[in-house]
């Protein structure tokens, strides 16, 4: 039988691929999802994604969740009214482009209208909770809740309060995360790049240095990471590869402290992404995926494929 939903959940959305994850992830834990947008072509075809995504992912065996697809996109309705789309709510999910001024005009908009219960989270990858809530009579409500490209298959988010965020807040929306599946950490204080993207930019930024400084070759370069450091770290992190790589952490310091701090002086300056080295990345980047939008979208359905492959791996692994 059909199982009762749970509660409502409101998510704005631009018909991009964010707020549609979103929209399916929170429908696969029993949510009923509204979508909220000032346009109804955006609402109607992002629902017609939906409807397909999940046909798509049913038949592959994929869909997450104990609900069928029909069930679960019974869950999920469009909205063009704010006041109605936040009736009855208690988590606010809000999936605009990243425009600062945008996302700040919305939240005081629901500043007006939300009750002290309801959680308003933001999808952003680089505001800061204070840039985006200051002001706020709800601030204890606030929170960003980052998700990673293609959140259906990858399942961590990063949960960022405002200074006066409520643990409350933090608690039920990491609560909530792990309901519907997915893998929330706590970012414990505000930083730039919260941090994924610290640990991202990190990589990249050594990746150009050797990739554009002829260390090595573009496509070796990526290599070294798709075939080398990324399948451990599909499963493990880089401080428990430490504890593992050696007999424990300390063991792994005392062995290799002098050899690391040897190697990480020899690391250049922030590059700046441009001229003469960005052409040579992209011209190998180019000769593997022409940048044309046929070439791209098909890589990038291979790699939602690949990812949805290791999400069910990861499922089926034992946990330690």
């Amino acid at each position: 039988g059909r199982v009762a939903p749970e509660a409502f959940l409101t998510f704005f959305l631009f018909s991009g691929l964010i707020g549609r994850s979103w929209a399916m992830l929170f429908a696969s834990g029993g949510f009923r999802v509204k979508l909220y947008d000032i346009e109804q072509q955006q609402v109607t075809n992002a629902l017609e994604n939906i409807r397909k995504e999940m046909t798509f992912l049913e038949q592959s065996g994929s869909l997450k969740g104990s609900l069928g697809a029909q069930d679960q996109l019974s869950l999920i309705s469009g909205c063009l009214n704010i006041q109605e789309a936040v009736e009855g709510a208690l988590h606010i999910q809000e999936c605009v482009p990243e425009n600062l001024e945008l996302k700040k005009k919305i939240f005081a908009r629901l500043d007006q209208i939300i009750d002290d219960q309801v959680v308003l989270s933001s999808s952003t990858s680089c505001l800061l909770p204070s840039q985006l809530f200051a002001g706020l009579a709800h601030v204890q409500q606030c929170l960003v809740a980052h998700p990673v490209n293609p959140p259906y298959y990858v399942p961590l988010v990063e949960l960022v309060p405002h200074p006066e965020t409520a643990p409350a807040t933090v608690d039920r929306t990491h609560a909530l995360m792990r309901k519907i599946g997915q893998s929330p950490v706590r970012v414990l204080k505000e930083m730039d790049g919260f941090v994924l993207n610290r640990l991202q930019y990190a990589v990249i930024s050594e990746a150009w240095r050797l990739g554009g400084g002829g260390g090595v070759s573009p496509s070796d370069l990526d290599l070294v990471m798709s075939d080398g450091l990324g399948m451990r770290y599909a499963f493990i992190g880089p401080l428990e590869t430490m504890h593992l790589n050696a007999e424990g952490m300390l063991s792994y310091c005392d062995r290799y402290s002098e050899g690391m701090k040897h190697v990480l002086k020899t690391f250049g300056p922030i590059p700046e992404f441009s001229g003469a080295t960005v052409e040579k990345v992209n011209q190998a980047m180019c000769l593997k995926v022409p940048a044309d939008p046929e070439h791209l979208a098909a890589r990038r359905r291979w790699r939602d494929e690949c990812l949805q492959r290791l999400a069910k791996l990861k499922r089926q692994m034992p946990s330690q």
